[in-house]
């Protein structure tokens, strides 16, 4: 297995409020995990860690996440636990009221694949070199786009394109999707809106599929491509290339 992950500020944003990692455990299982957080006065890096570092601990200090049922409860779990931690930092600090974050993860084993989010990262898999999206976004314009009442080429100009429906830190309550996922995968590559927003489908395709470059080379080159392109916010990706036999 070969895998990286980067995250980088943009051309705009002063400072970074996004949290990615990938990590492994004594039995080669796989957690990739992007998380963007949002709130004043730093907050929202405060949110995204919050969701990641939780994820992270309980993931390493485990064996095994164990069947594909014990891995969905366990994501479910452990999302209230954490959705609760964001709420509870932010009675204790009032001036970082409004605090929360997005967040999309993978949970990859010999056996099988699943991916949870709440907000608007995004999730997808690589397959016969093209890149297939498998989480939904929980935003105003895709519930727009779901009812009929807008097209998907309006929903990408759409003036409150970003505004969530759904978001960790956000309500009393958090439901993450979940879905199966074949792992008759080459890749999985999961990414923040600061990486979507700039780039295409097509363009994050290209370059994954370069053969001349090195997955750590990939990855620098879409966060170059999507700086150049105006960096209009945080960008975070972590990708994991699948071996054959794994």
């Amino acid at each position: 297995m070969k895998s990286f992950y980067l995250t980088d500020a943009g051309q705009v944003r002063s400072h970074n409020e996004d949290s990615v990692t990938i990590l492994k455990n004594p039995s080669n299982e796989y957690l990739l995990m992007v998380a963007d957080g949002m709130g004043g006065h730093r907050a929202g890096e405060v949110a995204s860690s919050l969701a990641v570092t939780h994820f992270g601990k309980r993931f390493t200090s485990i064996s095994s996440i164990g069947s594909m049922s014990d891995a969905v409860n366990w994501m479910k779990d452990n999302i209230n636990e954490v959705n609760k931690n964001i709420l509870g930092y932010a009675i204790k600090n009032p001036d970082s009221k409004g605090l929360g974050t997005t967040l999309v993860l993978a949970l990859y084993t010999k056996d099988f694949l699943i991916f949870g989010n709440i907000g608007d990262s995004s999730g997808f898999v690589l397959k016969n070199q093209k890149l297939h999206k498998i989480t939904h976004d929980h935003t105003l314009v895709n519930l727009l786009v779901q009812a009929g009442d807008l097209t998907e080429e309006e929903a990408k100009f759409h003036p409150k394109k970003n505004v969530l429906m759904k978001a960790l830190g956000a309500s009393e309550k958090a439901e993450l999707d979940i879905f199966e996922v074949e792992t008759d995968i080459e890749g999985i590559f999961l990414c923040s809106d600061g990486l979507t927003n700039m780039l295409t489908n097509e363009q994050i395709e290209k370059v994954l599929n370069d053969d001349e470059l090195e997955i750590e080379e990939k990855i620098i080159k879409l966060i170059r491509k999507s700086n150049a392109r105006g960096g209009t916010d945080n960008i975070s990706i972590a990708y994991l290339l699948v071996e054959e036999g794994y």
